[in-house]
């Protein structure tokens, strides 16, 4: 779109593993909401849906569900300092952390 990317995870962890990034430099989420112009944000959003549609991911249109991922910072273990979405879907994910007790 015109100020959003979206490709295939190189290195999936799941059956479909979707990147989704603002094309604009934003570091992480806080970034880009306090930075962005609303167009920016609205069409990332939108690009998040428009790419869980094509895949027929969403509950309730055919697909199992999916599962939206950022990481930020250290303790977020973001590897790479541009914000970016996962999507992952394509089978049942599981916990992402063990249930504390």
């Amino acid at each position: 779109t015109e100020h959003t990317l979206a490709f295939h995870d190189i290195n999936p962890q799941a059956p479909v593993h979707v990147l989704v990034i603002p094309k604009g430099r934003y570091v992480n989420f806080d970034h880009f909401c306090a930075e962005a112009s609303e167009a920016e944000i609205v069409d990332f959003h939108r690009a998040v849906a428009e790419v869980v549609r094509q895949l027929n991911l969403a509950p309730g249109q055919g697909g199992g569900g999916y599962r939206v991922i950022s990481n930020a910072g250290v303790n977020g273990v973001q590897e790479v300092p541009h914000y970016h979405l996962h999507i992952l879907g394509g089978r049942r994910l599981g916990r992402m952390l063990p249930r504390a007790d």
